[in-house]
């Protein structure tokens, strides 16, 4: 059967049309695509944030890691915590400053006046540029060495780990051995592989500031040979011993912490360093201050969900209601503190209560 022109003419103008149906379909098909795409982008950069920390083995990385299964909410509307591993605390506070990936960082209270000392015209205003969020925890100068070295003194000309170059272990105790006036070969070795070099004997002693008990640490045996050194006035008495002890903050080793090094109802004197939470100081009502003030009204709202002994027993030592001198305390933090000042002052006096909730309670009993 012959099929006329006219007939062929119309099949092809309808194929045309079917054509160009399908062909709007596919582009209205991947315009949605493109634009879930775009959403879930937008999503997902909303409600991020992020906390540099200085290693696996570090406590702050446990305490990120709390953080982040306390506080994370995936939901478009909620907020989402990504630990980052940085090198230490001074670094980590250059990287809150300068890094556009980052938000927050666990610094020691020491770092600000470092850097300023280091470079008084980059540093200047650093106090405004980079703010603290709350102290976390106590930072402990660890020195553990071998058997044959019992004091500080024994260390003078032998070989000593600082960590790793421009980790805060190295600015720490770069600080202390200065203000001790004692002198040691300068090594930098990871906590694993200074601990391999003790054991060897090719090394004395190696440092570690981090808050108790610190995980590479806590792997230790008594068949290792090994101790922590004391710092305090009796193991180093006269003036220098003196002024690290008014320079960082005495505290202690336990054998709670350190059952392998510390015998049983003693413990070790040391100092310590404050653990802080930054973030940089965001211009108000920017998309990252607005993320930001979240993070910090969920992360104090769930302070309570923090010390139910699933999480690192440093949590006990959180004090968010504590002023650090020298530094500036981001605003949405002290607008949560100022909001709830009554639960914020019984925490400051009674520390040793188990959590904001029972504060609270407290707090509505006596009143």
């Amino acid at each position: 059967m012959r099929i006329s022109r006219f007939a062929i003419a119309k099949l092809s103008a309808v194929f045309c049309v079917v054509s160009l149906c399908l062909s709007l379909v596919g582009q209205a098909q991947a315009q949605r695509q493109q634009a879930t795409y775009e959403q879930k982008r937008r999503e997902a950069n909303d409600i991020a944030v992020s906390i540099v920390v200085s290693g696996l083995s570090c406590t702050c990385a446990r305490f990120a890691e709390d953080i982040r299964n306390v506080v994370n909410d995936l939901r478009p509307d909620g907020i989402r915590v990504l630990p980052v591993l940085g090198v230490g605390g001074l670094q980590n506070l250059n990287d809150v400053l300068f890094l556009k990936g980052i938000d927050m960082g666990v610094v020691e209270e020491d770092n600000l006046q470092i850097l300023k000392q280091r470079n008084p015209r980059l540093y200047a205003d650093l106090e405004q540029r980079v703010q603290y969020i709350t102290k976390l925890y106590n930072s402990e100068f660890h020195v553990v060495a071998r058997n044959d070295i019992l004091s500080y003194e024994d260390l003078r000309g032998k070989k000593v780990s600082f960590n790793q170059k421009d980790s805060q272990t190295e600015v720490t105790a770069e600080i202390v051995f200065k203000m001790l006036n004692i002198d040691v070969e300068h090594l930098n070795y990871d906590n694993d592989e200074a601990i391999k070099k003790l054991r060897d004997g090719e090394i004395s002693a190696m440092i570690v500031v981090s808050g108790a008990p610190q995980a590479a640490l806590a792997k230790l045996t008594k068949q290792d040979g090994l101790h922590f050194l004391p710092l305090d006035e009796k193991s180093f008495p006269g003036p220098n011993g003196v002024a690290v002890l008014k320079q960082y903050q005495p505290t202690k080793l336990t054998a709670d912490q350190y059952p392998a090094l510390i015998p049983p109802g003693t413990s070790v004197p040391t100092v310590g360093n404050r653990a802080l939470l930054v973030t940089y100081a965001w211009p108000e009502n920017s998309a990252r201050y607005v993320r930001m003030t979240k993070f910090v009204r969920e992360f104090f709202g769930k302070i309570d969900l923090f010390q139910d002994g699933a999480r690192h027993p440093k949590w006990r030592e959180i004090n968010i209601a504590a002023d650090m001198p020298g530094w500036v305390r981001f605003r949405p933090a002290t607008e949560w503190i100022a909001e709830n000042r009554k639960v914020a002052a019984l925490q400051d006096k009674g520390p040793q209560l188990a959590n904001v909730k029972a504060l609270f309670e407290q707090y509505l009993t006596e009143s």
